[in-house]
């Protein structure tokens, strides 16, 4: 099977350390894997989410950052919405991962 180029954005920081699970999952499968953080919005990154960001760079892939700075010891590919867009246009496979950001606050019987 050809590896395929398999873009995940994570529009939303809740679904970040998930994103990256399953970006290295299909490095893992010989994919080439790109997790794309999005809005500037970034999550604590822990250890282990650290060395996955580095395993999937280790097997050709690369972890990418639209807008905002990266927190410090974790080193993203910055590229504008611009860029990305020429990248996805290259790509096999784009997975939207998770739900979008809330804008809105729930219904007061959802809240409970």
């Amino acid at each position: 099977m050809a590896s395929k180029k398999i873009y995940i954005l994570l529009p939303n920081r809740m679904y970040a350390g998930d994103g990256v699970r399953s970006a290295l999952g299909q490095a893992v499968e010989n994919h080439y894997a790109y997790p794309v953080f999005m809005h500037g919005e970034y999550p604590r990154f822990s250890e282990y989410v650290t060395e996955n960001i580095d395993w999937i760079k280790d097997m050709e892939g690369d972890v990418l950052n639209v807008g905002g700075e990266p927190p410090e010891g974790v080193e993203l590919t910055s590229l504008t919405l611009e860029e990305l867009g020429e990248r996805l246009r290259e790509a096999d496979v784009i997975i939207p991962y998770g739900l979008k950001k809330q804008t809105k606050a729930p219904p007061p019987a959802c809240a409970d």
